[in-house]
């Protein structure tokens, strides 16, 4: 599956931020009780929606069934630009009932369908092997799983996909210098 430059960035940011989130400074696996803080702390996470959508898509963790594997594939491959509506996807996917004031909340925002609807590829991508970079144990999945993956160059990359990969990285550092600006520090 070629997945695009757009999804290629988000899986690791979202998995680095999930891996952020899992442990705390014992070692101890805390990713359950910070996932429930962060979903606590929604409406102040929505304003971070487009510069740093990993860190309000981790709010929906383990929120997503997915009813149609092919229609999730498809959406990888696509720019932001090529989405379907959420309402479109939303067919394909079956909602955790936790979610449910989430996602309701989320839609009420101005970018909140679109929004939803890259939260879906990433927590995907999160738990398809074939796309998913190597990690860690998690304690809510059954078996470890590594996977090689294959680092893709700017030089394979079409002018349109070299300007997405180069416009999410610029969005990815905005979304970190306006984290610094918080009070957070620089992820690496």
């Amino acid at each position: 599956m070629n997945i695009s430059p757009f999804f290629r960035n988000l899986r690791a940011t979202y998995e680095a931020e999930l891996d952020d989130l899992r442990f705390d400074s014992e070692g101890r696996d805390v990713l359950r009780q910070r996932l429930a803080q962060r979903r606590k702390e929604l409406s102040f996470l929505l304003q971070m929606m487009t510069l740093s959508p990993e860190m309000v898509a981790v709010t929906l963790h383990q929120g997503f069934t997915f009813k149609s594997p092919a229609m999730m594939e498809h959406l990888l491959t696509l720019a932001p630009q090529e989405f379907p509506d959420w309402d479109k996807l939303a067919d394909a996917i079956e909602l955790a009932p936790w979610t449910h004031d989430l996602v309701q909340a989320i839609r009420k925002e101005p970018m909140g369908n679109g929004f939803l609807t890259v939260a879906a590829g990433m927590e995907y991508m999160h738990h398809k092997p074939a796309t998913a970079p190597a990690r860690s144990h998690d304690a809510e999945d059954e078996v470890e799983v590594e996977v090689e993956v294959e680092e893709d160059t700017d030089a394979e990359l079409s002018p349109l996909d070299a300007e997405e990969e180069s416009d999410a990285r610029a969005r990815e550092e905005a979304g970190a210098d306006w984290m610094v600006e918080q009070g957070f520090d620089r992820k690496n």
